[in-house]
């Protein structure tokens, strides 16, 4: 069975199934089939007999990629009846979790929080600790808590953070209650799903040990993606038997901005001494003139270790470079040859994607495609699982399998409305905290003291001996039923039903697919679980559009044809991340640009426009430094009238007086570097003040942010600050760019 295992694959593919024993970093660049080396190698360690199902663990960042697995390692090994720990890495923690809960002050019955009741969770402990939320939102506290999580921080090794000092120094007082009020609920969040593991580890050698002898293979797919705690997670289960592979890409680590640490991939060898380095080259996906931009691109980062992609496929078609004059063109542009490719190639719309840099970039593909009866989906809107109505129905759910779940209790307490008041919650929430009680239990013992008025005590009473009665229920009818029932009973049902707004009977059909998903899961309690791990959204759905998504959400797909607009500076790369990060957001702005390149298969398009409106205001533009960066040979280079053409690399960027038919306007090029991009203008005399400020120099200003100078009056300076609009500032309120 070993050799059908490996038929199927490449020189270099086969190398990383064979290659079972010692730490093994695959370099696997898009498209060169890592998922079928992955469940190559798992089969291939089964059918050798190198280990059971159950001492192999296997893990990944999405659901839909370990369901992919599963379904391969099941079809490519005959008997297989699973038990290989095979999962997200969040599923795999909170399986050991569970296990081991007690060691970290929790119950195997806990409850994972989601975002939106850990900044609810967030704001009560601002209330208590008197911090004013207006002044230092709780979503800020809940990121950088979460940030702590990632790196493996708890609140004691929090403190020396440079970020401490947030809040006037109050950042660890909120960090620690939010996590001693996280342990009172029974709960925790996906961050501490990690740090629990790695607490439980470091505290109790031999749990570890027992899991370090256990897990005998470890694989690790998008290694590239892990941040600071998954990789030392990895590091101290890999330390007994140390059989490790982990395959990724480090040219698509893009997530730096939610923890990913491309640093894990570039140091492994260092981490695991005598590691085998494999690199897959061959990409079964794209042309050679789009791998041509995509490797000649990349190649500009120096924090990479190395690799260029190569195809055997013989059809080419060069990539497109397009310049045109605003984003109405651009869309325009788009819209037109999207019609075309649609009726005369017979290409199917879903086929086709626009991947863009930032949200607000999809306004004008909307409204063109709108215009021309083009079907498009801008992937990304409210999944599922997150809508009101269905975050309403778990929390019923919750409430009836985790009494303790104060969050959940909240939420329904008077959803559909009861008569319970604001000071009524507050009052058992008073109770609980005084007497250490969940709220539902606090709102039992209120009861038995007559606390409430007649007609809150009736409605209270009611509610608590329907969570009594939906509990017993569980034991004796399917959690689907339980759950209809729960939804009819308590109003929720009728309270849409009565709603005559529009959305109304949307929300009643999201219901009933809810009832449906819930046939699917064995438990009421592993639908929730699933819930809070799953949110899927890497799902697309099959119908026939143009997809318009964010080049962050496109990662791990692909599509015939590919249309990457808006390639100017400030948009793309970023400024914010060159302003913040200086060369390290650079390099990870070209690995979004690599990732975007590699989505095509056989037709990609970028495009650049000369003018775009931001915050609305419009601001003149030069094209991206990767426009220069792709190689002359491979790219066909398109000028609609922008007044300037791009080059790139051996042809450089050629300048021209704007068409007659468009306004008289020039591109500002006076604080850009064109090193690589040809002669740059001659540049105008610049008037400066005696403290170095001169027009067009771009400043700081605290409250308003960045901006540049158009205008010099002695001490005032009047600044087009980028969000803010034109302002006139005294020029000792701003501060020269490159000092901030």
């Amino acid at each position: 069975m070993s050799d059908q295992i490996l038929t199927n694959l490449n020189p270099e593919q086969r190398e990383a199934v064979e290659h079972i024993d010692g730490p093994t970093l695959v370099l696997a660049g898009a498209g060169t089939g890592k998922t079928k080396v992955l469940t190559s190698r798992i089969a291939n360690i089964l059918n050798q007999n190198k280990a059971f199902p159950s001492q192999i663990v296997a893990v990944t960042f999405t659901n839909k990629a370990a369901k992919e697995m599963q379904e391969r390692v099941e079809a490519m090994v005959p008997g297989y009846g699973g038990g290989l720990w095979l999962g997200t890495f969040h599923s795999v923690a909170l399986r050991i979790l569970r296990k081991h809960c007690e060691c970290v002050g929790l119950t195997s019955n806990f409850t994972i929080l989601d975002t939106d009741d850990q900044i609810r969770l967030i704001k009560r402990v601002l209330q208590e600790l008197n911090i004013d939320e207006k002044r230092w939102p709780a979503k800020t506290f809940l990121s950088i808590i979460q940030s702590f999580k990632d790196r493996a921080l708890n609140p004691e090794m929090a403190k020396d953070s440079d970020t401490s000092h947030f809040a006037n120094g109050r950042l660890i007082q909120v960090y620690e209650t939010y996590q001693t009020k996280l342990k009172n609920l029974n709960a925790c969040d996906f961050g501490d799903l990690q740090l629990h593991n790695i607490t439980i580890f470091k505290n109790h050698k031999d749990i570890l040990e027992e899991y370090q002898r256990k897990f005998r293979y470890i694989l690790v797919d998008e290694y590239q993606d892990t941040n600071i705690a998954q990789y030392l997670w990895l590091r101290l289960l890999a330390m007994h038997h140390h059989n490790i592979c982990c395959v990724g890409d480090d040219d698509q680590s893009i997530y730096g901005w939610r923890g990913a640490e491309v640093g894990n991939i570039l140091k492994f060898e260092k981490d695991f001494p005598g590691a085998k380095v494999i690199r897959l080259e061959r990409n079964y996906r794209s042309t050679s003139d789009i791998l041509a931009a995509a490797s000649s691109l990349i190649a500009n980062n120096k924090d990479r270790l190395g690799k260029t992609l190569w195809t055997e496929l013989k059809d080419t078609k060069k990539v497109n470079v397009i310049s045109v004059w605003d984003e109405k063109q651009e869309a325009k542009y788009v819209a037109d040859e999207i019609e075309a490719i649609h009726q005369l190639r017979r290409m199917q719309l879903k086929n086709i994607a626009i991947l863009v840099r930032t949200g607000s970039q999809t306004r004008a593909f909307e409204e063109c495609f709108t215009a021309q009866s083009i079907a498009y989906k801008v992937v990304g809107g409210l999944r599922f699982y997150e809508r009101m109505e269905i975050r309403d129905a778990i929390a019923y759910m919750r409430c009836t399998v985790q009494p303790s779940d104060d969050l959940a209790f909240e939420r329904i307490v008077n959803t559909p409305k009861r008569g319970i008041g604001d000071a009524t919650v507050d009052h058992i929430r008073e109770v609980a905290n005084s007497q250490g009680l969940p709220m539902l239990a606090a709102t039992a013992k209120l009861l038995e003291a007559r606390a409430f008025k007649p007609k809150v005590h009736e409605t209270l009473a009611q509610l608590l001996g329907d969570f009594d009665r939906w509990q017993t229920r569980l034991t004796q009818q399917t959690h689907a039923e339980v759950v209809e029932a729960i939804l009819e009973e308590s109003g929720y049902i009728s309270m849409w039903k009565n709603d005559k707004t529009i959305e109304a009977e949307g929300r009643l059909e999201n219901l009933k697919e809810l009832i449906v998903a819930l046939g699917e899961f064995a438990s009421l309690e592993e639908f929730l679980e699933h819930v809070s791990l799953v949110m899927d959204s890497d799902n697309i759905d099959d119908s026939d559009m143009v997809r318009i998504m964010t080049l962050h959400s496109a990662k791990g797909l692909e599509f015939d044809t590919v249309f990457l607009p808006g390639w100017e500076e400030g948009l793309f790369p970023h400024q914010k991340r060159i302003d913040e990060e200086g060369t390290a957001g650079i390099e990870e702005e070209r690995r979004l640009a690599y990732v975007g390149i590699t989505r095509a298969k056989r037709n990609l398009t970028i495009l650049f426009a000369a003018n775009r409106r931001i915050f609305n205001q419009w601001q003149s533009s030069i094209c991206s430094r990767f426009v220069d960066e792709l190689p002359a040979a491979n790219i066909e280079i398109k000028n609609l009238g922008t007044g300037y053409a791009p080059g790139a690399k051996q042809s450089g960027l050629h300048y021209s007086n704007p068409p007659l038919n468009q306004p008289k306007k020039k591109p500002d090029f006076s604080n850009f570097n064109f090193s690589g991009f040809g002669e740059k203008p001659k540049a105008q005399q610049q008037v400066k003040t005696s403290d170095g400020f001169f027009k067009n120099q771009r400043v700081f200003h605290v409250k308003f942010g960045y901006g540049r100078i158009i205008q010099i009056d002695g001490s005032h300076l009047t600044i087009s600050f980028e969000k803010a609009g034109t302002k006139n500032i005294m020029k000792d309120f701003v501060k020269r760019a490159e000092t901030v």
